[in-house]
């Protein structure tokens, strides 16, 4: 893969020197033409072992290194409601409390002799482990990955000095105002579901070495693990080595990962978290998509146009260059792999210019629901996805494990190789009807972080109810 953006790269110079040739050298830089760039997404077929292991190898000889992804099927949406912080503490043991026959120190030291990166981290849907090593030590990072994945040690007084970690950051969360206005927000928006929950010292203080023990007996198991593995090996001979390590390792203990499902919908308010700052943080936003949604691409360039393209979206022009009232204003889809996930718009601008940056986002979301979008504003948009999805491909390792993600959340066959297609294909037509269907001003609940005095009397112009939090109401406070 490095060697075929090498011979991109070249490629394009030699198009750039042709077009400086005796014939055009006057010419403008913004008139210069080339032919579009013709990429090939590589199909990668993973391998199926016999107790269920699904991996995926791509040899790259170009440096010599090895990089491992190992994604198991289960996150932190698992999580209890009285245990909430457990997933990330799971995940901080995992990688720091010891493996196979070495306690945590011993650990550490012996990657640290052979230079190897390990990291591990938890989302709503998988654990994810990461090793980063030369091919020299390919035996050995494999059975440092066998360690990790059926013998992990979590050593309890790493669990100890992790809780207390945890918790010191929990007690300092309030001093950065986008993380309360990100759980306020949460909380409103999903209610009592996991996406909804914020650890808090209660919750960490009750997780035990046993619970970590217990997660990983249950879910960690072969038909529950995707592994990619990249870089400078035979594959053949690599194939056979992890059949022989893993041969031993039997399925059929796994416990089904239940999703709990989305029930409750947001009341429309605005919900204002005080804080004694000169600026305000606002966010604005509902439920969202999740990528099973037939719509998930139309959105996406529907966003780019509204505040999802930096200086090129609707909302940076009019209330950063137009007004002069945020430095940086955005929005995005947090796109759900199983569940629909959030969609915000938010920025910071000077306490008295709160409302009227909330009713600025309000016009800029009514207006794309309400008049077509202009040609330029949306051949602009797709093209910025489609150069975005080209240069997801300059790393071998990001190839494999780009495919491993699509086989892990169930993507439709062709997801990649219909991707530019899919994008070329759409219409002004259908990001408005997009825009209608899944922006909705009227149910968005709007969070506040700064100064109540400064805004009660606006929001009365927006015929929303305004609930003053105090900080000692926060999610992951009080609890």
């Amino acid at each position: 893969m490095l060697r075929f953006i090498s011979s991109f790269l070249l490629l394009l110079s030699l198009g750039i020197t042709s077009c400086l040739s005796p014939h055009t050298e006057n010419v403008r830089p913004d008139a210069l033409a080339f032919a579009p760039l013709q990429l090939v997404v590589p199909e990668i077929k993973p391998i199926v072992l016999a107790n269920g292991v699904h991996l995926y190898l791509l040899e790259d000889r170009e440096l010599p290194l090895i990089q491992m992804t190992g994604m198991i099927g289960v996150g932190n949406i698992n999580d209890s409601d009285d245990k909430t912080g457990q997933g990330e503490l799971f995940a901080a043991l995992l990688s720091e409390g010891g493996a196979g026959e070495r306690g945590a120190d011993a650990f550490e030291e012996y990657l640290e002799s052979l230079a190897i990166n390990l990291s591990a981290d938890i989302d709503p849907y998988s654990t994810t482990l990461r090793l980063s090593l030369l091919s020299e030590d390919l035996d050995a990072g494999l059975q440092i990955l066998d360690d990790l994945l059926r013998r992990p040690r979590f050593d309890p007084k790493r669990l100890e000095l992790s809780k207390r970690q945890m918790i010191e950051a929990i007690r300092r969360q309030n001093d950065n105002p986008q993380s309360i206005a990100q759980r306020v927000f949460n909380a409103n928006v999903y209610g009592d579901h996991p996406f909804g929950q914020t650890p808090a010292v209660a919750t960490v203080e009750l997780v035990e070495r046993e619970d970590l023990v217990d997660f990983h007996r249950t879910y960690f198991t072969p038909e529950n693990l995707y592994l990619a593995i990249s870089g400078d090996f035979d594959r053949a001979e690599l194939e056979q080595k992890i059949r022989v390590l893993l041969a031993d390792w039997e399925q059929g203990r796994a416990m089904p990962v239940e999703i709990p499902a989305l029930t409750e919908s947001p009341v429309p308010a605005i919900l204002v978290a005080e804080k004694e700052i000169p600026q305000t943080t606002v966010m604005v936003g509902s439920v969202g998509i999740s990528k099973d949604d037939p719509d998930l691409l139309t959105v996406q360039v529907m966003n780019a146009i509204l505040g999802g393209s930096g200086f090129n979206s609707r909302l940076m022009r009019e209330i950063r260059s137009n007004r002069g009232l945020a430095y940086s204003v955005y929005s995005y889809y947090a796109i759900g792999r199983r569940l629909p996930g959030s969609f915000v718009a938010s920025g910071e601008t000077k306490n008295e210019s709160a409302m009227l940056m909330v009713s600025l986002m309000l016009d800029e979301i009514e207006k794309i629901r309400t008049e077509l979008v202009s040609e330029e504003e949306l051949e602009l948009a797709k093209e910025s996805r489609i150069n975005s999805f080209v240069f997801a491909f300059t790393d071998s390792h990001d190839v494999l494990t780009q495919q491993l993600r699509l086989d892990f959340f169930d993507y439709p066959p062709g997801y990649l190789q219909t991707y530019r297609e899919k994008i070329t294909a759409i219409s002004r037509e259908d990001i408005l009807r997009v825009a209608q269907k899944h922006l909705l001003p009227k149910e968005m609940v709007i969070v506040l972080v700064g100064q109540p005095d400064q805004y009660e009397a606006a929001a009365e112009n927006l015929q929303r109810p305004i609930k003053i939090l105090p900080q000692v109401e926060l999610p992951g406070v009080s609890r």
